[in-house]
């Protein structure tokens, strides 16, 4: 696939904010299931220049985020389209959102964190070689919930 790394307009935050719901416990990755992340997200200015909307061919199909946690060591999240996960796309997708980030930045490492009950994208992260880290709670979409620090390091 030809994917493309745009940054993300104002019309495409919304249409992930409000029409992007996921099913059963993966609602958690509703934009709307918690309200600060909601405004964060819906933020122009807040989103600056580290939010991508990712396109094929023109079709928005997913999103992914790009921040400097220190010298060369970038932190990424990223979300795919409802309709598009859970179909075995997660992989080329990560891979494509490592090449951008590998291309745009000096990277030596890529890090992320997952809540640890998506243990479908974990799968996904340790397939391509993110390595476990360490797990911290956080309280969000009015609860607490642990999530596991991953990392991946670049050759």
């Amino acid at each position: 696939m030809n994917y493309k790394f745009e940054i993300m307009t104002q019309e495409q935050a919304e249409e992930i904010a409000h029409n992007w719901h996921y099913d059963g416990e993966y609602s958690f990755y509703d934009m709307e299931a918690d309200e600060e992340d909601l405004a964060e997200f819906l933020d122009c200015k807040a989103r600056g220049n580290s939010m991508f909307a990712v396109m094929i061919e023109g079709e928005l199909i997913g999103f992914f985020s790009v921040s400097q946690a220190a010298d060369n060591i970038y932190d990424i999240g990223l979300g795919m389209r409802p309709d598009l996960t859970g179909n075995g796309r997660g992989t080329e997708f990560l891979y494509a959102g490592m090449e951008f980030v590998q291309s745009r930045f000096t990277v030596d490492k890529i890090t992320l964190s997952v809540a640890t009950f998506n243990q479908r994208a974990i799968k996904v992260y340790r397939k391509v070689g993110f390595k476990d880290m360490d797990t911290f709670v956080q309280d969000t979409n009015g609860s607490t919930y642990e999530f596991l620090r991953m990392v991946y390091e670049c050759v």
